[in-house]
């Protein structure tokens, strides 16, 4: 399989000039291609066959062990002029960052196969989807392309029937950390990725083009990619409202994306519906209203924390035809990692487990997953149209200070507070515990523009016949005085997103403070919930004289991005500022809001 397109044909060939491969393979995506590179990886020893009683269709892949993230240091956005890549992202000249990366890729696949990896983010037959074609010389990317995305010929036949793609090219290389780059250049659709097989800098479907490409080519287009989930809570009337929320690492995304309800939820006829757990593509409709695809069609999850108690429906969905990387092994030759029963005998690098060496599974070790296989699967993740989104979330981990759940007086608030949360480091991350680090929008890191245009994007979406959806602010990792969590989380997150519903529907009054709406008295459905009055007092009290230090550094932080910070974020800014200063002035003046 070849490609009729000529400007695709002509830049393989390029590629393969440049890279000299031994074989070049159109890959067409079907089952037997997809076997057959299974075979030929246990065969090369890059896979290992799992228990097939136990998880059949499930292989480990162990990575090199310096190998195993993103690496945020060798990540460059090279628009043309740096000032448009911004202070959020590292910046080379696109000239000298071709030369450097084609310097590697000079002769790189000799003695090996190019993979010509035509895909699809999105359903393959949705207006809102985008297509690209990533060259790559690991056998490993092709399959994990194969779960993560429309891959092969149908995504071929759309590419040469619209005549557009982004371009990725990724070779392993020698896997040396100092021969490793992940270079993006947006103006020219093309992402180049050198020395690394980790999914974050290998898969180029996902972060480098389904964000950082992405997120530069919606500001152009008039729509929006972002790093969310999307799940739909459907009522016992048979409702179903979809929700887009962001959170940074480490916050309940995909526990959120697959939640289960309470008991008393389920007996009710409460369901959940997951569309994706990681990236949001939304698109404002002909109604005014945004509606959202997942551009994956699979999953590629963190498996330590992942568990029966956690996430039963991921832990259900990676039972059978998964890839797993960097976990560890049982004597019998299942997957584990730490949150599993059981006992590792063989480490994330093949070592007899010896507790001395750390971890038996690397932190970040993974499973990569079609998302139909989850058993809240929607159907409508297919839908071409995409789904309504009803309500936007934003989410961090904070001890103190930010309340359970607060919602945005408008889409302008609701900026803000997206450009301004972020997660206090805890113990599990290098370097001091309980700092403050801001992450607007959760897309510090996948951002492929200036933050501050971005933030501009946001608000121009704030138009006359728009009917925007409702943003809230939720923190699911408030703390007592003694250090212990106030909130229960994981399927009781679902009281809180059923408030966030009867506001969308009007039907819940909610209580104005300065800092935004949250929940008047008796609205959040606290049945069978062990929560006595003056905890949930906790969750929902606003420190005014705290806030007043919160918002002068959130001005502070927002300064960053001075001069390209719209000045409508500023006034925001100050407009909280003076509502705090009134709130203190005089207490009484919070009340219910309609």
């Amino acid at each position: 399989m070849a490609s009729k397109l000529e400007a695709l044909g002509r830049w393989v060939d390029d590629v393969a000039a440049l890279t000299r491969p031994a074989r070049v393979h159109w890959c067409d995506g079907s089952d037997g291609e997809y076997q057959g590179l299974l075979q030929q990886m246990l065969h090369d020893g890059d896979l290992i066959e799992l228990n097939q009683q136990t998880h059949p269709g499930c292989y480990l892949h162990r990575s090199d062990p310096a190998d195993v993230a993103r690496v945020e240091h060798l990540t460059f956005v090279c628009h043309p002029q740096q000032h448009d890549s911004g202070p959020n992202n590292h910046w080379m000249a696109p000239a000298e960052a071709h030369a450097k990366i084609d310097a590697l890729f000079d002769g790189c696949m000799a003695g090996r196969t190019l993979y010509v990896i035509p895909y699809c983010m999105g359903p393959i037959d949705s207006p809102l989807a985008r297509c690209g074609v990533e060259i790559t010389d690991s056998p490993y990317v092709v399959a994990n392309m194969r779960i993560m995305t429309r891959m092969g010929a149908a995504a071929l036949a759309r590419i040469e029937r619209e005549g557009t793609f982004v371009k990725g090219l990724h070779s392993t290389g020698e896997l040396d950390p100092e021969r490793r780059f992940i270079m993006h250049f947006p103006a020219e659709r093309t992402i180049k990725s050198y020395g690394s097989g980790y999914g974050g800098n290998a898969l180029l479907g996902k972060k480098c083009h389904a964000l950082r490409i992405a997120s530069d080519q919606a500001r152009h287009e008039g729509w929006l990619a972002e790093h969310m989930l999307i799940v739909g809570i459907e009522n016992p009337a048979g409702e179903t409202h979809y929700i887009a929320a962001a959170f940074p690492s480490a916050c309940g995304k995909t526990n959120l994306a697959m939640l289960i309800p309470p008991e008393g939820y389920r007996r009710d006829g409460w369901k959940v519906w997951t569309v994706g757990d990681d990236i949001c593509w939304m698109h404002p409709g002909n109604d005014g209203q945004l509606y959202a695809i997942n551009p994956e069609a699979g999953f590629f999850g963190v498996a330590p924390g992942t568990s029966g108690s956690t996430n039963p429906n991921a832990l259900e969905s990676i039972s059978h035809d998964t890839i797993f990387t960097n976990v560890a092994v049982t004597a019998d030759n299942q997957p584990w990692w730490e949150g599993l029963p059981g006992t590792p005998a063989t480490d994330w690098q093949g070592r007899p487990y010896d507790p001395a060496n750390g971890p038996a599974a690397h932190p970040n070790s993974r499973f990569t997953v079609r998302a139909r296989q989850c058993p809240t699967w929607s159907p409508q993740a297919e839908a071409p149209q995409g789904v309504p989104i009803s309500a936007i979330v934003f989410g961090g981990r904070r001890p103190a200070l930010l309340p359970l759940v607060m919602e945005a007086r408008d889409w302008s608030h609701g900026v803000l507070m997206g450009a301004a949360m972020g997660s206090e480091t805890t113990a599990a991350a290098t370097g001091a515990v309980g700092v403050l680090r801001r992450d607007s929008m959760a897309m510090k890191p996948f951002c492929g523009y200036h933050y501050g245009d971005y933030f501009a994007h946001w608000l121009s979406f704030d138009q006359p016949a728009a009917k925007l959806p409702k943003i809230f602010h939720v923190n699911w990792f408030r703390k007592d005085p003694s250090g212990a969590f106030l909130w229960p989380g994981f399927g009781d997150n679902m009281r809180v997103l059923e408030w966030m519903i009867e506001r969308v529907t009007g039907r819940a009054r909610g209580r104005q403070t300065a800092i935004g709406i949250l929940p008047a008295t008796g609205e959040l459905k606290l049945e069978g919930l062990a929560l006595d009055q003056h905890q949930l007092d906790q969750l929902l009290a606003v420190n005014v004289a705290g806030w007043q230090a919160e918002i002068a550094a959130i001005g502070e932080y927002l300064e960053s991005f001075t001069p390209r910070l719209p000045e409508r974020l500023h006034q925001e800014q100050r407009r909280v500022a003076e509502a705090l200063a009134s709130t203190a002035s005089s207490p009484q003046r919070e009340a219910a809001t309609p």
